[in-house]
């Protein structure tokens, strides 16, 4: 049995390669992955340095498979995985929601800056409406249900906020602004779950807060499915506006459910060829609208099914969005269970990862992948870590520029030089200074490296060899044998790159 496994797996990964050979790597490529804390209970049995540790080698990993957006959740339940005075610290984190760690630590302080020591965007990940995942959780005493039960209901056995009630969003808008006032955080990322997944026979319990609000508001009482829609757009709208008016270059994305509408429900025929749950009548979650509206700078729809799903193709769905989100950039999310479980529709001894891959190279519209989730990669389940990082991460990608933000590239290095020091030989340049736009400063700096007599293009991946934050770079000695030429670009918050870097011909 061993060896037939073992066997199975050299196939896969042959021709995984055989896969990757067949397209160009991607310069500009978002290669993200999702770390979710809801249920997970290791967190709760590590000590403050086994915590620490754990991070440090999981974003090792993710640095050596070539992962460049690290998506974490900070805050699964209304509680924190970070100081806060506004929710308590998580039950996931100590074992007990409010209970401070012992001794004291920011989990999110830390993993921002281990993340950009690696050059990893950090994105902090907030569930917007979820309290309780059952009816036995116990809530802090200073937990806000505690506080202003009024403002929360009951549905199933989980309790949520009333997306319907104006102070709930206020108070998850004061929730953002406090973590992007106080944190370096690359972007603030929201999952699908808007209004809850319907339980069937069970209608959500709004009733009340339709009365006080809808028709204020301009709602007949027809008009609920509306309303509960305008309720999250309002939400959306207040977020994007919240972290502009607080940090301009901090992003605002979401993944939503993969189906926005069935086409059978649609009028005019927009939805896609699938029969499944919509973020549009089911979640309520109009994603097209907050795309036109450009209330959300990155969009990452969970397409998790197999190709050839009866009710949800993958490959339908990848071409639907592709073809309906322009305004901002466009990654897929992936299930790297399904990717694993399911064989290639016409390589029957491959999993699904070739497949998947060319669809998304097909369209320019889609700049790159989100994985779910981050432990698998961790557990290489299936060798699906060996695969990325030999095949399709396999040279070092940056992650899109926002031309949506910002379309303004840094200025070049200054004074780049090589030069022997007391300890080893180093290229280093200084920041190229903006007149016009003081704040338009280098966050890092991408280093190339060209053989003598190579054309210098800065275009090929292939050709980096760093990403650093730092204005220095170690370089190996030769024996006075080589040259090269080094280019160094910078790059801004936006991820804009210099345009055509400054060079130093260099003998190693």
């Amino acid at each position: 049995m061993k060896a037939s496994r073992f066997i199975l797996c050299v196939i896969l990964l042959t021709t995984n390669l055989i896969a990757f050979s067949q397209s160009k790597p991607k310069k500009r490529e978002f290669r993200g992955v999702w770390i979710h804390t809801v249920q997970q209970s290791q967190y709760r049995t590590m000590s403050t340095s086994d915590m620490k540790q754990y991070f440090v080698n999981m974003l090792d990993v993710f640095q050596k498979t070539g992962i460049n957006a690290f998506i974490f959740q900070v805050r699964p339940q209304a509680d924190a995985f970070y100081k806060s005075e506004l929710e308590p610290w998580s039950r996931f984190l100590t074992g007990e929601q409010g209970k401070e760690p012992n001794p004291s630590w920011d989990p999110m302080a830390f993993l921002i800056e281990e993340c950009h020591k690696r050059n990893i965007e950090f994105h902090a990940w907030l569930n917007p409406y979820r309290v309780t995942n059952n009816e036995n959780e116990v809530l802090s005493e200073n937990h806000l249900y505690n506080k202003s039960p009024e403002l929360f209901i009951k549905y199933g056995k989980q309790i949520y906020f009333d997306p319907g009630i104006t102070q709930n969003r206020r108070h998850i808008c004061n929730v953002v602004k406090d973590i992007v006032r106080r944190y370096n955080v690359d972007a603030i990322h929201m999952d699908d779950y808007f209004y809850p997944y319907p339980i069937a026979g069970e209608e959500f319990p709004d009733d009340s807060t339709f009365q006080v609000y809808a028709a204020k508001q301009g709602f007949k009482p027809h008009e609920r499915a509306n309303w509960r829609r305008n309720n999250v757009n309002m939400l959306i709208g207040e977020i994007k506006e919240t972290i502009y008016n607080t940090k301009p270059w901090v992003r605002f994305g979401v993944s939503p459910f993969g189906i926005y509408r069935n086409k059978i429900n649609t009028k005019d025929g927009s939805g896609s060829e699938t029969n499944g749950l919509e973020n549009y009548s089911g979640l309520f979650a109009d994603v097209l609208q907050w795309s036109r509206k450009s209330q959300i700078d990155y969009i990452v729809p969970q397409l998790y099914w197999e190709i050839g799903h009866k009710k949800a193709d993958y490959s339908t769905l990848v071409k639907w969005w592709a073809a309906n989100v322009n305004t901002e950039h466009l990654y897929i999310g992936q299930s790297l269970v399904n990717i694993n479980n399911y064989p290639s529709p016409t390589k029957p001894n491959s999993n699904q990862l070739p497949d998947k891959m060319r669809a998304i190279d097909s369209f320019p519209t889609i700049s790159g992948n989100c994985l779910w989730n981050g432990y698998d990669i961790l557990r290489n389940e299936g060798g699906i870590r060996d695969s990325l990082t030999k095949n399709y991460f396999r040279y070092p990608a940056l992650v899109p520029a926002y031309s949506n933000m910002d379309n303004m590239p840094p200025k070049e290095v200054a004074k780049l030089m090589a030069e022997w020091t007391p300890i080893g030989y180093f290229l280093h340049w200084e920041p190229g200074i903006d007149k016009k736009d003081p704040s338009n400063i280098p966050t890092r700096y991408c280093i190339y490296r060209f053989k003598k007599g190579e054309k210098k293009d800065i275009n090929d991946p292939s050709k980096i060899i760093a990403i650093t934050s730092e204005t220095e770079y170690s370089l190996p000695y030769e024996k006075g044998l080589n040259s090269y030429k080094y280019v160094v670009t910078a790059i801004d918050k936006y991820n804009f790159e210099s345009k055509k870097g400054k060079s130093k011909n260099v003998k190693l």
